[in-house]
């Protein structure tokens, strides 16, 4: 390590820690939380459109918003991407091609043609993911006979049993459900349109080999079983299936607070005969209102909402920043965090059935699942808070969180022991994660909390911490599930470590800060593009950012580091912040689905430097004061 002085830096960061702080405190709700834009792709708003089209349902005024913000979207060659810079994407350009129809643009309109070329040139159609084929099928513009299978008979199977829709994770077995049903009764309503300039003519291969060939076989089997099912039990599954959808539906009307499981119970429920006046559908739908944003841009919906991470994230943010506890807004904050703890039953109890409940959710209403991640922030913030009795709910959320290790003594995110990959095999899941198995990111942010709370020699934490350890990559990162990427994972896992114990003179924290010092930008920033879960060469490449620089200088002060690299990431983030105390980030920094489906939340570009600069701030001042 080298020693670097930095006249004036300690006062430069210290005063855009002021500004960020200040700003931030500015964007607080009277009620106490945060909640920034998650802002991701036009597949949502497209699939808005799909989805009212279907109920009969769609408005003009509501179209032309949708449309003008799809437009807006759309990039030179004609494609739309699924984030800030990235590669045109197949599937998403098809669906807000389709949503343009429906606004009225023409298919002779020049976009429109250099969407509908790109299209084909990608294979058009035929080589988009299933869930757009689906859409197409609604609409008649795809046959049903030519999507894979996935029987509502599935409901009936047991947990232990493979392929049971616990073996999905929460998002996805809320999305198959409902798909099941729309499957099996198969409906189609038209369009104004056809989609004949979309088609390629030609049919991707199927995998013929190993599992795909298995695979292949038994969807083959079961579009058999299609055309004749044992009618007494498919009736009686479609029955549980409903039951099943009905009894998850969030207070606000969501369905897990994303959209995907959403639009499709919706629309599963319309054809099981809930008509547009029931109290679940109604409510659905005017729950939607709540994720939409209308402004100069148009008409947009937030696939999901994050207050509650926000607001946790926001308030380690303040507290890093000096923020005393007992501080009023932190205890604003604080009161509202400790009234959504999650006090009912889930689906995480399948698998941890004599676990009591407690912890936190990501959403507003989203009581059925909480999740580890949400609630080891919960507990970091709380603690730190000086909220009065803020002990009971962070003991239960504790208890809860040691509860959910996984086996290997991992943690996922919304489930324990949730790694059967033999659902990913299906032809039906060619699109996003579907288990939710154990990862870094998460586990490390589990650690930290275990470990503040004075847990670290626990079989528990040690455990995980081991996990931790064994699952660093050979450069010396960690891979980042739920943020861009080895920057994120790496940026959470070294706090973790130090905090549980780990010495920063061991091996793997010294190989985790050559590795962010090796990829630092040479503008003292740091980033990693969304690519890099796809190609190896992006791995710790992109352009700097102000979540990823914070990350990386968030893991090099938990490892003592007062460096060449530590002062480039300050001065970085010094030089790039706005008048206003906030920092511009175009660059999606979020994951949802490593190589599928990311999020830039609006957030982050302000909350971490904060922490970052702020534990900076901190750390010089102890230097000068020993």
């Amino acid at each position: 390590m080298t020693t670097i002085e930095a006249p004036g830096l300690t006062g430069a960061a210290a005063a855009a820690v002021e500004a960020a702080r200040d700003h931030l405190l500015g964007l607080q709700s009277p009620e106490g939380w945060w909640k920034a834009e998650l802002e991701t792709n036009v597949t949502m708003d497209a699939e808005d459109l799909l989805l009212r089209q279907f109920l009969g349902i769609r408005a003009d005024g509501e179209t032309r918003e949708a449309a003008r913000w799809i437009r807006s979207r759309q990039r030179d060659d004609g494609t739309w991407a699924n984030f800030f810079g990235g590669p045109p994407d197949l599937s998403t350009t098809i669906e807000a091609y389709v949503a343009l129809r429906l606004a009225g643009d023409p298919a002779g309109a020049a976009h429109m043609r250099r969407a509908a070329g790109c299209v084909r040139e990608a294979g058009g159609i035929e080589a988009s993911r299933v869930f757009t084929r689906i859409w197409l099928a609604l609409f008649g513009q795809w046959s049903w006979d030519d999507l894979p299978v996935m029987p509502p008979e599935l409901m009936f199977l047991p947990s232990r049993v493979p392929l049971n829709v616990y073996d999905w994770a929460c998002w996805a077995r809320q999305t198959i459900v409902p798909l099941t049903v729309l499957g099996s009764l198969r409906p189609v309503r038209t369009l104004p349109f056809d989609l004949a300039e979309l088609r390629s003519g030609v049919r991707p291969a199927q995998d013929a080999k190993g599992w795909g060939r298995v695979f292949t076989t038994l969807d083959r089997a079961l579009h058999v079983y299609e055309k004749r099912p044992v009618r007494p039990l498919r009736t009686a599954a479609l029955r549980r299936a409903a039951e099943w959808i009905i009894a998850r539906q969030e207070a606000d009307g969501c369905w897990g607070g994303i959209q995907p499981p959403w639009v499709y119970s919706l629309m599963a429920l319309h054809e099981l005969g809930y008509g547009l006046d029931h109290p679940v559908v109604r409510r659905g739908l005017a729950g939607l209102d709540r994720f939409t944003i209308r402004d100069e841009k148009g008409r947009r919906l937030e696939a999901c909402q994050s207050p509650v991470w926000d607001t946790v994230l926001a308030m380690n943010a303040l507290s890093d920043a000096g923020t005393p506890p007992g501080d009023p807004a932190l205890l604003r904050a604080a009161r509202w965090v400790a009234a959504e703890e999650v006090r009912g039953p889930g689906d995480w109890q399948v698998r941890r059935p004599s676990l009591p409940p407690g912890g936190w959710a990501f959403e507003f209403d989203n009581d059925v699942y909480p999740d580890t991640d949400d609630t080891a922030e919960a507990i970091l913030a709380l603690r730190r808070s000086g909220l009065p009795g803020a002990a009971e709910p962070i003991g239960r959320a504790v208890r809860w969180l040691a509860g959910m290790a996984s086996r290997d003594g991992g943690f996922g995110a919304f489930d324990a022991d949730n790694t059967r990959e033999l659902c990913t095999r299906l032809p039906f899941c060619d699109f996003g994660a579907v288990i939710d198995p154990p990862s870094a990111d998460v586990t490390a942010h589990v650690v930290e909390a275990l470990a503040k709370e004075g847990h670290a020699r626990t079989t528990v934490v040690k455990r995980a911490v081991v996990w931790l350890l064994k699952a660093q990559e050979a450069d010396g990162s960690w891979f980042g599930r739920w943020g861009a990427n080895h920057v994120y994972g790496t940026g959470s896992v070294v706090p973790a470590l130090i905090a549980a114990g780990v010495r920063p003179d061991k091996p793997a924290i010294r190989r985790a800060v050559g590795w962010l010092e090796e990829h630092q930008n040479d503008d003292g920033g740091w980033g990693e593009d969304l690519r890099s879960y796809d190609d190896p060469a992006w791995i710790g490449r992109g352009a700097s950012t102000p979540s990823q620089t914070a990350w990386a200088l968030l893991a090099l002060l938990a490892a003592g580091e007062r460096s060449a690299a530590v002062d480039g990431g300050v001065r970085w983030l010094v030089d790039h912040q706005r008048p206003d105390g906030n920092w511009d980030e175009e660059h999606f920094t979020g994951t949802g689905f490593p190589g599928d489906f990311y999020i830039n939340y609006h957030l982050y570009r302000l909350v971490f430097p904060i922490s970052a600069l702020g534990r900076y701030v901190a750390a010089s001042n102890e230097v000068r004061e020993s």
